[in-house]
């Protein structure tokens, strides 16, 4: 007889966590929007739960399919990236800590380890992810964590994560993976080795921008660890709201079928786009020349719905071009079914000037959405053409 658990990524992406229920068979699970819960004599609590800070069934259906998707054994859901990021610092990290942190890294994490982490004593070294050497030279005694973006936020670096969890292993660090722009549709790092992943469920799970949330996801065998950001979350609170774990879970559900059309559409853009006069580089880890491609072609099952340019003209033409847009949006974020265009030197990335994450001011960034892709290569052609005229 086979096993009929589901085990395959679009079937737990669906299912995992999603129980029907008992009384009514309600296909979608309730969203539980209360903050208290009735308890049977003082301390008979039902199911464990006492109060929503704590616990809430629907962030409980979120956490089981964070983790069911990521192939881990703990999900935590966080009412942000940057809360998710900061709930596992906090536990993993104490005054006189050392951090590797990515030199193409998104530029908030760098904020938050630098300003925040680092006022509390815990050091940090910026470094290229991608060269293990570079890694390898960086590592103190007193290291504890080695991050990694992959690909990274904005430059579309790729990181070979089984070598780095080899690596971080060998000197006794935690390899924590920050997996937004992939998704694990595309890639699981913790099958790699890794043994933390952190989101910005606000980007490709949510899918949609309608909603903000982060999370860690840890391995099986972590179960302390996971207790340490659980405690770390309950006590200071960052939990995400029941209506906003209901919009997470519904994205999701959609993920699979959402990243295989943003890859595709990603793909022809970034092909097209090589030889634009007005471009004089393409960052885009499914072209073959890009430098991680074949790491990326090992560790991910397509490229992803993220484009880097970096335009001849400098910062003039990337300014020029980020405001010539139609279709794409200047904004913030990523990963929603609208596509996005966004000038990380000003934007996402203003707070590591005058750092080693620093952003080249010639470098726009595209998030690649749903809508057709003609009509997503004509906009972003007219954007370049206008903006080579000019400079």
């Amino acid at each position: 007889m086979t096993d009929a658990r589901p085990s395959r990524f679009d079937t737990l992406a669906i299912h995992a966590g999603q129980h029907t229920d008992p009384t009514t068979g309600d296909a979608i699970p309730a969203i539980h929007v209360t903050s208290t819960y009735a308890q049977d004599g003082i301390g008979g609590l039902r199911d464990g739960y006492e109060y929503s800070r704590g616990g809430n069934p629907t962030r409980t259906a979120l956490q089981e399919q964070l983790a069911a998707i990521e192939g881990g054994a703990h999900g935590i859901s966080f009412a942000s990236g940057l809360a998710a990021e900061d709930a596992l610092l906090r536990a993993v990290v104490a005054p006189g800590d050392h951090v590797l942190v990515p030199n193409d890294v998104y530029g908030g994490t760098h904020r938050l380890i630098r300003t925040v982490h680092g006022k509390a004593g815990v050091a940090h070294t910026t470094v290229d992810t991608a060269d293990l050497d570079a890694v390898r030279a960086a590592i103190r005694p007193e290291s504890k964590v080695l991050w990694v973006e992959t690909p990274s936020n904005p430059l579309m670096k790729i990181s070979d994560i089984p070598a780095l969890a080899g690596l971080a292993h060998e000197n006794g660090l935690l390899l924590v993976v920050d997996n937004t722009f992939a998704s694990p549709a595309l890639q699981r790092p913790l099958d790699l080795g890794a043994d933390v992943v952190v989101h910005s469920t606000t980007k490709y799970l949510g899918g949609h921008s309608d909603v903000v949330g982060g999370a860690v996801v840890v391995g099986a065998g972590a179960d302390e660890l996971a207790e340490q950001v659980r405690y770390v979350q309950f006590a200071a609170g960052a939990v995400s709201g029941p209506f906003d774990a209901f919009l997470t879970t519904r994205g999701i559900k959609t993920l699979s079928v959402r990243m295989q059309r943003h890859s595709e559409t990603a793909q022809t853009l970034a092909e097209r786009l090589v030889h634009h006069p007005a471009v004089a580089r393409v960052l885009y880890p499914g072209l073959p020349d890009h430098p991680g491609h074949k790491v990326a072609a090992h560790q991910m099952s397509r490229f992803g719905g993220m484009i880097s340019l970096d335009l001849a003209g400098g910062e003039a033409a990337a300014r020029t071009f980020a405001e010539s847009t139609e279709v794409f949006l200047l904004a913030e974020s990523l990963g929603g079914v609208e596509s996005l265009v966004n000038y990380p030197s000003a934007m996402t990335h203003a707070s590591v000037r005058g750092t080693e994450a620093e952003v080249s001011p010639s470098i726009v960034r595209l998030s690649v959405g749903l809508e057709d892709v003609t009509d997503l290569l004509d906009d972003v052609l007219q954007a370049l053409d206008r903006t080579h005229a000019a400079h």
